[in-house]
């Protein structure tokens, strides 16, 4: 069985963060480990306190799982701090793993900052550069991107100039663009590729880019290109959207395990 490493936040609430990672992988047909850099106070209407755990800490469970497993992949998630960042995409290049999928989590649907300012320059420069893709959502791509994504071919600019920070390859999703399709835009290696979804009417929602980025992650450890990877994922995630569960009195988690409900 591949096994798939999740470097992410945990949440209390089991919807996003290394709970979701967990479940994606799973359901995905990989075997999930994970090493924990923040522990949130989470349900499904916000995020109200969240702590980092000391780097030490971070870099033994890192250390821990490489040298006993036979990483096929790697998925980040919540890295919240500059000092964060940097010991992960040490880590990182000292075990050289085969993927790496960066999910730049920004901020919580609650606006709950996630990422510290002063780390988005360590993501740049530290960790981007590392990633086989990175999986910024519309509002983390026009952070990074600096500018405004109203459509596709605003995607298709900020993909360009995130590429720009050396990645191979940038996946903007378009959960959050006007339309009947959720449109995904790849830009890898010069070339351009759409993912369509029908865009599905609901408020549960929770966790769907940490649940995405782990599946993507899972199929590249199957063996998958990039291009079939996201394409296999992508049908999960909206799978996994339109069996969304209505339970907490937010926005309710998707369901990572439909296919065999």
């Amino acid at each position: 069985m591949k096994q798939i490493l999740t470097i992410a936040g945990s949440d209390s609430g089991g919807g996003a963060g290394i709970q979701a990672d967990i479940k994606a992988i799973s359901a995905n047909g990989g075997f999930a480990m994970s090493a924990i850099t923040s522990v949130t106070a989470q349900n499904t209407v916000a995020v109200t306190d969240a702590f980092d755990l000391p780097i030490s800490l971070i870099e033994a469970q890192l250390d821990a799982v490489f040298t006993d497993f036979e990483v096929a992949s790697v998925k980040t998630g919540m890295l919240s701090a500059s000092a964060i960042v940097e010991a992960v995409a040490g880590k990182l290049r000292e075990y050289t793993p085969p993927a790496i999928v960066v999910d730049p989590v920004m901020i919580s649907k609650s606006k709950f900052p996630l990422l510290k300012e002063e780390a988005i320059d360590s993501l740049k420069t530290a960790l981007i550069p590392l990633a086989t893709v990175i999986t910024p959502n519309v509002y983390e791509a026009e952070l990074l991107a600096r500018q405004d994504i109203r459509n596709i071919d605003d995607a298709k600019s900020a993909a360009k100039a995130i590429a720009a920070l050396g990645c191979h390859a940038v996946l903007v999703k378009g959960g959050h663009l006007i339309g009947n399709k959720a449109t995904d835009v790849l830009y890898c290696e010069g070339q351009w590729r759409f993912f369509e979804a029908e865009r599905v009417e609901t408020e549960n929602t929770h966790g769907t880019g940490c649940t995405y980025s782990a599946a993507i992650a899972t199929q590249l450890a199957h063996g998958k290109d990039l291009g079939d990877a996201i394409n296999t994922a992508k049908a999960y995630i909206t799978g996994a959207i339109q069996h969304a569960l209505d339970i907490g009195s937010g926005h309710g988690p998707t369901h990572h395990f439909f296919k065999s409900s």
